[in-house]
């Protein structure tokens, strides 16, 4: 794959969003609840896309997104999910380098977000991204959302500062 670029999110997205987050999780969020986060303060969001994509909503399928909202000097990301197929080749780094940047523009002093403890792939990402653990939430991905499938999961709360 070639080059990656990043843009911002807006509801117009939404659609092609809950798509991409269908195929990564077990549980997609409604592409309502996506637009409603990317509809003003305090959500935002950013896509990456394969250079040369179009980036219009709906022109073209975005190889990742990352979901996140900013209030009171913190910022979360609630999703970031990569297609299979750009896993591996610096989409995930990119889309959160982007979301600590939206944070920052917003008066984050702090980004958090919870993985699964045996998502050891995404914690590596995390980790070279400068997040550190700083709390740990249990059973937190119930069992039919489970990355695992069938079983509830822990989650370890993550958190990057500026």
């Amino acid at each position: 794959m070639g080059k990656t670029r990043i843009c911002a999110a807006t509801p117009a997205h939404a659609a092609a969003i809950g798509a991409l987050q269908g195929l990564v999780f077990p549980a997609p969020w409604a592409p309502a609840a996506i637009a409603k986060l990317l509809g003003g303060e305090p959500g935002f969001g950013h896509l990456a896309f394969a250079d040369g994509a179009a980036i219009a909503a709906g022109e073209d399928t975005p190889l990742g997104f990352v979901l996140c909202r900013a209030a009171g000097g913190e910022a979360e990301i609630l999703s970031l999910g990569v297609g299979m197929e750009a896993r591996g080749q610096g989409v995930g780094g990119r889309l959160l380098e982007a979301a600590a940047e939206g944070a920052q523009r917003r008066g984050a002093q702090a980004l958090y977000l919870e993985v699964s403890v045996a998502n050891l792939d995404a914690l590596a990402l995390y980790r070279r991204h400068g997040f550190v653990e700083v709390g740990a939430r249990a059973r937190y991905y119930r069992a039919e959302d489970s990355p695992k499938g069938g079983r509830a999961e822990d989650a370890h709360i993550l958190c990057r500062t500026f």
